[in-house]
């Protein structure tokens, strides 16, 4: 018997033990859904996973859904960062008008507040409707059960 496949095989397996999983590298704080606002036969909604407030580029992410039948009725996503210096930014939107989408926003730079809007984004209109905002803060993060 030859140990080369041997030694191979337990360096490869050694090697991706030691490699931190998808799922340890992108953890973050599951905020939960976030859901356009009701009564409209449709909804958009958006699963939210949140990065550390303390990070330089604070980071939504997650999957967005668009759970509307209308012909031309799309899911959007856009978060409004309020940073620590002062002042306000927008990301950029997201939208999917067939099933899911992964989103990824994230900020210029350190914040003390961000809110996660949800809408239905008519095509031909070019409008947003029926939006839902939640204001995630730090705060509301600190009194979560461990």
């Amino acid at each position: 018997m030859r140990k080369t496949p041997v030694i191979g095989a337990v360096l490869a397996f050694t090697i991706a033990a030691s490699a931190p999983a998808p799922a340890q590298a992108a953890a973050g704080i599951h905020w939960g859904p976030v859901a356009s606002a009701a009564g409209h036969s449709g909804k958009a909604r958006a699963d939210v996973w949140i990065s550390d407030f303390s990070a330089e580029t604070f980071v939504v992410r997650g999957k967005l859904y668009d759970r509307d039948a209308h012909a031309g009725h799309c899911a959007y996503v856009r978060a409004r960062f309020h940073y620590a210096g002062g002042g306000t930014g927008w990301s950029r939107a997201s939208t999917t008008c067939a099933g899911r989408k992964s989103f990824r926003l994230s900020s210029d730079g350190e914040i003390r507040r961000v809110d996660v809007r949800v809408c239905l984004y008519d095509r031909a209109a070019r409008k947003t409707f029926k939006c839902h905002a939640d204001a995630i803060k730090p705060e509301i993060i600190a009194n979560w059960p461990q």
